[in-house]
């Protein structure tokens, strides 16, 4: 594993937080502790850049071999929570009784287990992402009723904000509630 750490400000350019982590993950990278407070600091900068940018950045860490170093590096710095805020909610258990099965632990392996292809990879990403909504704990256990309904609804919300085209947002839409 290579070090890799700010040699640049972010705050020229805050979407260079986001290909930090498509770098971690491309090249196996491991972020220096400077990289991680710059972009604990800089992270809300991001609101400065357009949703398009966004988008194309997430896109391309998304089709990397195994993005999951750098959807970790986003999730832990709360990077995702400016443009992904469902991501960083996954992480609940799905068996708090047992404490296993961590929502987002699942996904990111889910994520990292299918073809880089962007609408797979989408999917897999949102495919729990109603979970921490419709999670209820009863004498029988942990459920998640119609969590696959609220999913696609709010799949489809998540990337009409973040601009994608109409027809991967439906087909994405589709594979959630599938």
């Amino acid at each position: 594993s290579t070090p890799l750490s700010p040699e640049i400000s972010f705050s020229d350019d805050p979407l260079r937080m986001m290909r930090a982590a498509r770098f971690i993950a491309r090249f196996l990278c491991v972020p220096d502790d400077e990289l991680v407070d710059a972009v604990n600091e800089m992270k809300s900068r991001l609101e400065i850049v357009s949703a398009e940018r966004i988008r194309d950045e997430l896109s391309k860490l998304l089709v990397v071999q195994d993005p999951s170093p750098g959807l970790y590096f986003l999730s832990e710095t709360g990077l995702s929570d400016e443009f992904l805020p469902e991501l960083n909610a996954m992480k609940l258990e799905q068996d708090p009784v047992h404490t296993h099965k961590d929502v987002l632990v699942h996904t990111i392996a889910v994520v990292a287990n299918t073809r880089p292809e962007l609408r797979v990879r989408l999917a897999a990403l949102l495919h729990d992402i109603a979970k921490p909504n419709t999670r209820q704990i009863t004498e029988h256990g942990v459920s998640f009723h119609h969590h696959e309904v609220v999913g696609a609804k709010m799949a489809r919300k998540r990337m009409r904000a973040l601009k994608f085209s109409k027809d991967l947002t439906d087909d994405v839409s589709q594979l959630v509630f599938l």
